[in-house]
């Protein structure tokens, strides 16, 4: 690679740059990185060691991917920091790259980072994610496909969100949020199904209302968790959507949020 391809920017000669990708003046990009075929990478932005860009990227002016993470227990290791196809990145947002709890931070494809929202080390954010302006993950972090975070929202470390969740602004996230819902208010409460966006991504009425009644078991039934799950396993019928509900809630870590009647 000839760095003199790239005016105004500072492009490590062991960068490994594909076909078609645009580099715009006053760039950086450090050495031990890989940025796919068709991105675009517009001024100011910084890419450093450990960034691995998809194809058909857009990076935004003052984003930097790739910077270590802001943990006192990081020491130096050797990580990485991988964003997916047709992602997104815009101005001021930074994605920081993993520590030794797993090697790496994820961004998946077709994903849209808003300004100044900050994905910390070793997040999994998965496909189709919408990430609001100054939406903060913090470490560890998983978001599931389609979830749109807005604005301002908050997430502890070693929070989920599951995949077609939508999330009020300004939102402050310490307990898993199950799939297919809105959630909001403060404390974070559950809203509803996300009838909005299923709607929009296919989700039959069939599917939709089956959900609402795996929900109405878990929220407003008044038995415990382990009991509705219990209720819904035996007696509603058998989907998907069902089994996603029911593998992320038994696998919760932190617990799931709270319903609106509690």
């Amino acid at each position: 690679m000839n760095t003199q391809d790239y005016v105004c920017a500072s492009v490590h000669p062991e960068a490994l740059i594909g076909e078609n990708v645009t580099v715009s003046p006053f760039v950086t990009i450090d050495k031990n990185v890989e940025i796919g075929d068709g991105t675009y990478i517009y001024p100011n932005a910084v890419i450093l060691s450990g960034a691995r860009i998809g194809k058909n990227c857009r990076i935004f002016p003052g984003a930097v991917v790739a910077a270590i993470p802001q943990d006192l227990k990081f020491v130096g290791e050797d990580t990485t920091c991988i964003i997916g196809d047709n992602t997104t990145i815009r101005e001021c947002a930074t994605v920081n790259r993993g520590t030794a709890s797993k090697g790496q931070t994820i961004v998946g494809s077709n994903c849209l980072l808003m300004a100044y929202s900050h994905t910390a080390h070793d997040c999994v954010v998965k496909d189709h994610v919408i990430l609001g302006n100054a939406t903060q993950l913090a470490g560890e972090v998983v978001v599931d496909d389609y979830a749109i975070l807005s604005g301002g929202s908050l997430v502890h470390q070693f929070s989920r969100i599951g995949k077609h969740v939508m999330l009020q602004g300004g939102s402050k996230v310490s307990k898993d949020i199950p799939p297919y819902i809105t959630a909001g208010r403060e404390p974070l409460t559950f809203s509803g199904v996300n009838i909005v966006g299923l709607r929009r991504r296919g989700f039959t009425t069939e599917q939709i209302s089956a959900l609402q009644e795996i929900y109405r078991q878990l929220y407003q039934s008044g038995m415990n968790n382990s009991a509705a799950i219990e209720y819904i396993k035996s007696n509603l019928p058998d989907s998907e959507e069902k089994q996603t509900v029911i593998d992320f809630i038994v696998s919760s870590q932190r617990g799931i949020i709270r319903g609106y009647l509690e």
